[in-house]
């Protein structure tokens, strides 16, 4: 039996390109590289794609794109085209190590889509939808799944001030990217003062003119892991420990004034209700392949914060430490999302 023919692409334009990098590292270091006859593609941060021939070492320090180890190389049905050496290389099936813009909103998905290749995660209209949080509240609020109240703040139009929204919502708020990731532009906001500069810093990073300023839920932030196409299933569910009002990216990549505890430490009640919320939201937003869904816990409630439809791949990442505690390790996952991806039908494949 012939291997599969994995294309792994790593990289990109994001505000994330160096969390990319660090999955990407983590995801090659721990894949069942046997089993798949593979192909690396780097994107840089031009958006310029590359056969990537080098050390795993390379990409996690950023000195992948090093003459040696890179060919210029364009997609095309079913492949890609390695522009150097004039050599057509098949791919069956994509597993994108991408984070933010270009890689988990939809695009690359589109791509794969327009070239028959089959690739692991969300469809093009599920990862748009999951990106943009405006869309994601309002499909979940149609969905009945509670989330935090809202108001969507959009460049070029009137906004509401500050006393409009307080009015609406009490403070303290979250103001975040509504199309964004890592914690790149979400600010704690207690009073005016430092309300401008937040969403000035907010719409920075989104990059389409969009920002939320949302109720800060009094509580602490739970998430889980979710995977499946028609058949949902779930990982455990962890729980983050914060010193500062929010889990900020160094809280997230340095752990710095944060502590992940897996499982998390809630009743039995309590986790099996986090558990068939975030199977709700996964197949309201339309899902699959994968999804962490980040909730949080407010007294015996439990709100939706967001879904992630490619999170973090270290070896310590949340998602793959969800799913190790219900039993399923770091390469067999890779293996059951690459094989849930060939399940999918892709436009001609």
């Amino acid at each position: 039996m012939s291997k599969l023919k994995l294309g792994v692409v790593f990289g990109g334009q994001s505000s994330e390109y160096s969390v990319s990098l660090h999955s990407a590292g983590s995801f090659l270091h721990q894949i069942h590289a046997d089993q798949y006859d593979m192909t690396c593609i780097g994107i840089d941060q031009t958006g310029h794609f590359f056969l990537y021939t080098g050390p795993v070492e390379a990409i996690e320090h950023d000195e992948w794109k090093k003459e040696e180890y890179v060919h210029p190389c364009a997609w095309v049905h079913k492949g890609i085209y390695d522009l150097q050496n004039q050599i057509f290389i098949p791919l069956d099936v994509i597993f994108p190590v991408l984070h933010g813009k270009n890689g988990e909103d939809g695009a690359l998905q589109g791509m794969c889509e327009m070239m028959n290749i089959h690739y692991v995660g969300c469809d093009i209209l599920s990862s748009a939808m999951c990106m943009d949080k405006e869309i994601m509240h309002i499909l979940c609020d149609e969905a009945s799944i509670p989330c935090a109240d809202y108001v969507c703040l959009k460049k070029g139009q009137p906004q509401p001030t500050f006393a409009q929204i307080q009015e609406r919502i009490p403070l303290p708020w979250i103001v975040k990217p509504c199309n964004a990731g890592s914690s790149y532009g979400v600010h704690f906001v207690e009073d005016e003062d430092g309300f401008a500069a937040a969403c000035e810093d907010a719409f920075f990073y989104d990059g389409r003119g969009k920002i939320l300023v949302e109720k800060a839920i009094d509580g602490f932030e739970i998430g889980c892991a979710v995977m499946g196409n028609e058949v949902v299933e779930t990982g455990s569910v962890d729980e983050i420990e914060i010193e500062s009002a929010f889990f900020d990216f160094e809280g997230k990549y340095a752990m710095k004034g944060a502590e992940i505890h897996c499982p998390a430490r809630l009743d039995e009640e309590l986790f099996e209700k986090a558990r068939l919320l975030a199977k709700d939201a996964y197949r309201a937003m339309g899902c699959t392949g994968l999804a962490r869904v980040d909730m949080f816990v407010t007294g015996g409630d439990i709100v939706l914060n967001e879904l992630n439809t490619i999170p973090g791949f270290t070896a310590t990442s949340r998602y793959p430490t969800m799913m190790q505690e219900a039993g399923l390790g770091f390469s067999d996952l890779i293996d059951r999302l690459i094989a849930l991806a060939m399940e999918r039908q892709v436009s001609a494949c």
